[in-house]
């Protein structure tokens, strides 16, 4: 939307040209005296031309003031501003200029008659951007500038009170502050509501075992359930961590001017309090120039991807052919443009996929934080593209985690059949320990009885109390058992873990209660 019409070109070229002309008839041989008409000249031509910069103009000219005559480049423009992402805190922004138009009144900088002009009329921008009528206009550098010009245009000039004391640098980091406060207790009701679908199903689909892996090689038999609340326990540190910062988040910088202070004595703590946060930002040039709550976020919401990263690797796997322990719901899954068999994950693929995408955006950010000097800096307008980007990509990433969760289907039949005796060695072991072997000892020997069955080439249950005892004379015939809570029952092989945080029944349920009452 920034652009320089043709007229606009023609009218600054004739005027450059004008200048020259006069330089080579020698005017500034003259003195400045002599220049002056031909510099004044110039600056009418400008100021009488549409668009271009003056004190008057609003928007992008804001930012330019008295302090420049030339025209902007219409590509800086474009470059410069940040409208195009920044607008989504339009409310946030709106609110904060609520809130400072009270601190000045109270300064009595403002009358109450003009803090309720500029209420009524920020509430007047308010409704047109809620009502989807919000005109932008070229020279809208971003939503700060955009706001102001809309509400000069509703209140006249009152409006250009507002920005009394304050700065771009206090006011961006405010509305940030403020957008992140809600995102972050929003990413929280749906990490909860995952959470919450991992804890129903886990209690109620505890009959489940499967194989649990270790490098990708079953290990030990576990519950289904234990698998589901490994991962719920991770969101749950998720949810903590993003609790833990919201109280770094909330705390005001706004008051603090560019960089050095307030001038005209704003209440900064009745200012914060006006906005809902928790205290303010006690050092003038650390609340306009930090940006570490924003790679905190960004680094709590790496971590939450690659808890999604894992959950997907693993459903992927375990929803194909080659494992089928789980059947995923058609509403998350694709097929394939050439072959009209497949069924893929695509939903656990993109997961997987993002999660590369928001840990980028990271270190992309922290990148650009570290080479800045203190307090404020243009680079710092790059924070916000990775941030809402980051943001937007983890709201949606555990919805779909949560569909995907809430709709797959677990097949216990492949889950059972993917089981085998050699699972169980270590049990074999935990049975001489039982009678006093030593656990390395109990350990070579397990191992010596899987290597005889292989040997047989016959299954571990197959191995009687006497084949056993030829290898170790500690052996008991329940050694050899495969009935119910025999050796080589699975259901047994599961219950023996009966610690907390085991994958017994009693541990399972532990589990199960202690997410309840947290939630």
């Amino acid at each position: 939307g920034c652009r320089v019409s043709m007229s606009r070109i023609a009218a600054l070229r004739s005027s450059l040209s004008a200048l020259r002309t006069t330089r080579s008839a020698g005017i500034f041989a003259h003195g400045r005296a002599a220049a002056a008409p031909a510099l004044q000249a110039q600056r009418r031509s400008m100021s009488d031309t549409p668009d271009v910069s003056s004190v008057s103009s609003v928007g992008f000219r804001l930012s330019r003031s008295g302090r420049f005559s030339g025209e902007t480049d219409p590509l800086m423009e474009q470059f410069n501003a940040s409208i195009g992402y920044d607008k989504r805190m339009w409310r946030q922004d709106i609110n904060g200029s609520i809130a400072y138009a009270s601190a000045l009144g109270r300064t009595g900088l403002l009358t109450a008659e003009e803090v309720a002009k500029l209420h009524e009329g920020l509430k007047a921008v308010a409704k047109e951007w809620e009502e989807g009528k919000f005109e932008l206009k070229a020279g809208d550098e971003d939503i700060h500038t955009a706001n102001e010009r809309r509400l000069t245009e509703i209140v006249g000039a009152v409006g250009g009170k507002l920005h009394t004391g304050r700065s771009r640098n206090d006011q961006v980091v405010t509305d940030v502050r403020l957008w992140m406060r809600d995102e972050i207790k929003e990413l929280q009701g749906h990490l909860r509501g995952l959470i919450r679908t991992a804890v129903e199903r886990a209690e109620a689909e505890q009959d489940y075992i499967m194989p649990g892996y270790t490098h990708l090689q079953r290990a030990q038999p576990i519950r289904w359930s234990h698998w589901l609340l490994c991962y719920a326990w991770q969101w749950k540190r998720d949810v903590e961590r993003l609790e833990e910062m919201e109280k770094r988040v909330n705390l005001c910088p706004l008051g603090v001017g560019a960089l050095s202070g307030h001038p005209f004595g704003v209440d900064r703590h009745t200012l914060a309090s006006d906005l809902g946060f928790g205290g303010i930002m006690m050092n003038s040039l650390d609340a306009v120039g930090d940006r570490e709550f924003i790679l905190e976020f960004l680094w709590a919401s790496s971590v939450t991807m690659l808890h999604m990263s894992r959950l997907a690797e693993d459903l992927i796997l375990y929803s194909s052919a080659e494992f089928g322990f789980v059947h995923l719901a058609d509403a998350y899954s694709t097929g394939s443009s050439l072959m009209p068999q497949k069924k893929n994950p695509d939903a656990l693929e993109l997961l997987r996929g993002k999660s590369g995408r928001v840990i980028g955006q990271t270190i992309g950010l922290m990148t650009t934080v570290k080479g800045t000097p203190s307090t404020y800096n243009k680079d710092l307008q790059e924070d916000k593209e990775p941030l809402f980007d980051a943001a937007d990509t983890l709201r949606a990433c555990v919805q779909i985690a949560d569909g995907v969760l809430a709709t797959l289907k677990p097949n216990g039949d492949k889950m059972q059949a993917a089981l085998d005796l050699p699972m169980l060695a270590t049990d074999l072991s935990d049975h001489l320990v039982r009678k006093g072997v030593p656990f390395r000892e109990a350990h070579h020997v397990a191992g010596a009885v899987v290597k005889e069955a292989e040997d047989r080439n016959c299954t571990l249950d197959k191995l009687t109390g006497d084949d056993l005892r030829k290898i170790h004379p500690l052996f008991g015939d329940d050694a050899a058992s495969s009935g119910p809570g025999g050796m080589w029952d699975y259901e047994a092989a599961v219950e023996r873990r009966q610690t907390d945080g085991g994958t017994s029944r009693r541990g399972v349920q532990l589990q199960v209660d202690a997410l309840k009452k947290w939630l």
